[in-house]
């Protein structure tokens, strides 16, 4: 059989089929090649995307950075501060025991106008007193009976060139021992060179005022 005889052997119907065969296997081809197209453009969108979360996240760690320099520089400089503030207590105190002036002397000097201005509580003297309870024998540094709003006020002090939380639990202890034999309200009260940062905040829970020597 010859080519020719083939060819004229494709009928119209069937010619029309293999049309219509070849037009669908094309249109799928498209709609393959679109769905693509619409993948690599949803891709590039993401790298884009991901590239600016990068950047976006250099950033902030940048930042995060420069704040954790900050704030070590912040820490170096408290501890400078604090040990500054050591030596000036330790000269301090030399200085006292050279003049024979006590930071006792200089609380006695110091307190009841720093209580008049930021407590409005008046006394004129704060001693040293001693109490003795069931047997035991508890020294106070400093003792005065002052005036708050026309009532009486007891105070009960305590000196200490540096104070720290163990200072401070000791005058809890201490304070706690002698409130049975006082009448009245009571205002606690410690006094030094140096106030260390957990004596201050340990004093603030149990309601007693903590003063460095160069407050007002």
């Amino acid at each position: 059989m010859s080519a020719k005889g083939e060819t004229a052997a494709i009928t119209p119907e069937l010619y029309n089929a293999i049309v219509t065969i070849v037009d669908d296997r094309t249109k799928e081809i498209r709609v393959t090649r679109e769905d693509f197209n619409e993948l690599r453009a949803i891709v590039t969108d993401l790298a884009s995307a991901q590239r600016e979360l990068a950047h976006a996240q250099a950033k902030t760690e940048e930042r995060v950075g420069g704040l954790e320099d900050a704030v070590e520089r912040l820490a170096q400089a408290q501890a400078k501060t604090e040990e500054a503030l050591k030596e000036l207590a330790m000269q301090v105190g030399k200085l006292s025991d050279n003049i024979g002036f006590s930071l006792e002397d200089v609380a006695k000097v110091v307190l009841p106008g720093y209580l008049e201005r930021h407590l409005h509580i008046y006394v004129d003297d704060l001693d040293r007193r001693f109490f003795f309870v069931d047997g035991k024998e508890v020294e106070i540094n400093l003792y005065g009976v002052g005036k708050k709003d026309g009532k009486e006020i007891t105070i009960l002090g305590e000196v200490k060139s540096r104070i720290y939380e163990r200072e401070v639990n000791k005058f809890i202890r201490d304070v706690a021992t002698v409130l049975p034999v006082i009448k009245g309200e009571v205002l606690k009260v410690m006094f030094g060179y140096l106030v260390h940062p957990y004596a201050a905040k340990r004093g603030e829970a149990e309601d007693i005022i903590l003063v460095a020597s160069y407050q007002r």
